[in-house]
């Protein structure tokens, strides 16, 4: 089967599901979200969905950081230095 993964073209085995999709990625279950043909696809249903050939997969990993600095910047207690 011929999937689309971030608009990569891949081959997976047949049947396979959006978790044992992120499990064959070798990608972390957690801080990422799935869009299936344009569709969100709730963590909770990764599971049961199966995927199809040509279908088109979206992952986005969220990535943290950023929050110290701006809470100092907004209490005003830190300058950046150069």
């Amino acid at each position: 089967m011929h999937v689309f993964v971030n608009g990569e073209n891949k081959e997976f085995s047949d049947g396979l599901s959006l978790e044992q999709l992120v499990n064959e990625l070798m990608l972390p279950g957690v801080r990422i979200a799935i869009e299936l043909n344009g569709r969100v696809i709730r963590r909770g249903d990764w599971i049961e969905t199966i995927l199809n050939d040509e279908d088109r997969i979206e992952i986005v990993h969220f990535v943290g950081g950023g929050g110290i600095r701006r809470q100092e910047q907004q209490a005003g207690a830190g300058k950046i230095k150069n």
